[in-house]
């Protein structure tokens, strides 16, 4: 039988702290979870990463491991200390799988729960994407999600069940919210598994989403462009005065320190110009575009050399 190294299977050092071990986790089970992963191993790597995490994720659990020493090397022949005194733990997994013979003779009774050999597993962990306004996102809420769960009523029936969900002031494409204990039912008399929503933000009106960062294609005017003016512009918190400079052109960058998503620091709305010009369907109108063409003497084209 060979020593298995968990730390070297999460990749994270033996001095790593709960969080680090956590995260290493969550990452690795997202890589190889069967049912996503296009991994050739993935399978296989899923299974070491949850018995890894089996092991490390509780600081007395992880504790008895160590006391194994640490000389020893991933992949050499090994035999557990006679007398363990480690069989005594009771170990939950995320996945209905078998853990590994090196597993087994340190742990030997883990699987099993205290229900004539029934196997205590901790519940699936899911993932959903959970869809929001911007404006949630920017102020924070409080919405209602309808999930579904075993209603208990026999083999197939479902029934649902609404959560209230604390978006915070600030959350960012991406960002997960974890409901505990409303993933998958634990087998055995185990605990669920936790709900992780995904964040994604829905399409703006007016903005776009770039991190913490809101963008905004603002039309002005010609003469605003060219004279410069004060100008009314949306933000999240409310409308501002916005100052265009004289002589601004289209695609010039305006940047509103701080009106972006809440975080620390903020984020900035950035201002995007973008020259309109008005149509001329009257003859008064045509007649300002003839004499603008006769006074200003303007060549757009001048840099092309043609």
């Amino acid at each position: 039988m060979h020593y298995k190294d968990y730390y070297k299977t999460l990749g994270v050092a033996r001095t790593a702290t709960q969080d680090e071990i956590k995260r290493a986790y969550r990452r690795l089970a997202r890589k190889y979870h069967p049912d996503v992963s296009k991994e050739p191993n993935a399978e296989t790597r899923f299974k070491e990463v949850n018995e890894a995490n089996e092991v490390l994720h509780d600081p007395e659990k992880r504790a008895a491991y160590d006391a194994l020493g640490n000389n020893w090397r991933a992949g050499q022949d090994f035999r557990p200390p006679p007398g363990s005194a480690y069989r005594d733990f009771d170990f939950n997994s995320n996945e209905n799988t078998e853990f590994s013979d090196f597993f087994s003779s340190i742990f030997g009774r883990a699987f099993r729960g205290e229900t004539g050999g029934t196997r205590q597993r901790r519940g699936e962990d899911k993932t959903i994407k959970f869809a929001i306004d911007l404006e949630d996102a920017y102020k924070g809420a409080t919405r209602q999600l309808k999930v579904e769960g075993s209603s208990g009523a026999g083999p197939g029936k479902q029934k649902g069940k609404t959560l209230n969900v604390r978006i915070p002031p600030g959350v960012t494409q991406g960002r997960q919210i974890r409901l505990t204990g409303q993933g998958s039912p634990g087998t055995g008399g185990g605990p669920a598994g936790d709900l992780y929503l995904e964040i994604e933000l829905k399409p703006h009106r007016h903005f776009t989403v770039e991190g913490r960062e809101i963008q905004l294609r603002l039309p002005i005017a010609p003469w605003e462009a060219a004279l410069g003016a004060q100008v009314t512009v949306p933000t999240l918190g409310g409308t501002v005065t916005l100052k265009i400079p004289a002589g601004s052109q289209s695609g010039k960058k305006l940047r509103l320190k701080g009106r972006g998503l809440p975080g620390s620091p903020p984020g900035d709305e950035m201002i995007l110009l973008e020259i309109v010009t008005p149509a001329a369907t009257t003859e008064a109108a045509k007649a300002v575009y003839r004499d603008m063409a006769e006074r200003l003497q303007f060549d757009p084209r001048a840099e092309l050399g043609l």
